[in-house]
């Protein structure tokens, strides 16, 4: 019961790395985006 529950942990601690990493990408993109449209 106690290995499931750690495999299920490392499952949790994966996912919010991924959904930080996308969301950082995402945040990343539109500053870019916003940077070159005040450069113009």
């Amino acid at each position: 019961m106690k290995k499931h529950q750690d495999k299920s942990e490392v499952n949790l601690k994966g996912t919010l790395i991924s959904v930080f990493a996308v969301g950082f990408l995402i945040t990343a993109m539109w500053v870019s985006v916003y940077a070159l449209y005040l450069g113009r």
